[in-house]
């Protein structure tokens, strides 16, 4: 039986055509879309998520709440408290070129096009997942290295592309494994070691998980068109770094009993609870005896 080359989960990627071919990119401190990676499980491949081919725009919707107020009588015109709302649910979307041996459906898991019936999303019967790996460049991994305080930065083999001469030198941080072919890496590991053909990036990573895709066309056909898009929009269950675990009590910022920069509400203004604000909040300065702002030193 021929071999599929557009749809081949292997070596961390969906497919082994020339269609799947890396090169380099900048090392910039902005993040360029060139090293962002979006994983989704390819049908066809193991219990992985391999890399999604032929992306042309990917973006995970905006975290959304709304904030209620409510007030008291006969305190005039003023906001007692903001008391947030349910946090709405994610979309992500895609934009993606269609393939003849590799559709929308199949790249994210499902038996469509030559592999199976799949055609519209009434046949979609199960959830999926999507990781995106927001890959630093080798400026920020410099920056990043020996951080082992976020659990969702992770170092990302990058050995499968086989480039020529490889070396990245530097050494990788303690505590962080080599990953599993087509995946993140697990923590906990050796230190990791870093020479040829043994390449490694740090990723930040954003984990998707229970998908329902929620839109899918078959990609428009224009007469004097040429590369024919499918764009795909799903709804993601919850959206987390993949290894923390979340709860009331996890460290989230902001927190002023923990001494972070919380709002003025829940803190005293001054050290001695008189409400007198410090000047080295905003200015840079130091509060004078009589309460100016002087000029800091």
């Amino acid at each position: 039986m021929p071999q599929n080359k557009d749809l081949n989960p292997q070596a961390g990627v969906q497919g082994s055509s020339a269609l799947y071919k890396f090169n380099s990119s900048p090392n910039t401190r902005a993040v360029v879309s060139q090293k962002c990676r979006i994983l989704t499980p390819a049908y066809g491949g193991d219990d992985l998520l391999y890399q999604i081919g032929v992306v042309s725009s990917f973006s995970i919707g905006a975290s959304a709440r709304g904030a209620e107020a409510y007030r008291g009588v006969g305190f005039g015109d003023q906001i007692a408290e903001l008391v947030p709302g349910v946090t709405g649910e994610h979309t992500l979307s895609f934009s993606r070129a269609l393939l003849y041996l590799s559709n929308g459906h199949q790249a994210f898991g499902y038996a469509g096009g030559i592999d199976g019936p799949v055609r519209t999303l009434q046949q979609h019967r199960w959830p999926f997942d999507v990781e995106q790996q927001l890959v630093f460049s080798s400026i920020a991994d410099t920056e990043a290295s020996g951080r082992t305080d976020v659990a969702g930065l992770v170092d990302i083999d990058f050995s499968a592309q086989n480039a020529t001469g490889g070396y990245v030198p530097g050494e990788g941080a303690a505590g962080d494994a080599a990953p599993a072919a087509g995946g993140a890496a697990d923590g906990g590991g050796a230190a990791a070691t870093v020479g040829p053909g043994n390449n490694k990036h740090r990723a930040l990573i954003t984990y998707c998980e229970g998908c329902w895709i929620t839109s899918m066309d078959f990609g428009e056909m224009s007469a004097d068109g040429g590369i024919i898009q499918q764009s795909i929009e799903a709804t993601a269950t919850d959206v987390h770094d993949l290894y923390s675990t979340y709860g009331e009590f996890m460290s989230t910022g902001n927190n002023p009993d923990a001494g972070q920069n919380g709002s003025l509400l829940y803190t005293p203004y001054g050290t001695d609870g008189a409400r007198t604000v410090n000047a080295d909040r905003n200015f840079g300065g130091v509060v004078e005896a009589d309460g100016d702002v002087g000029a800091g030193e």
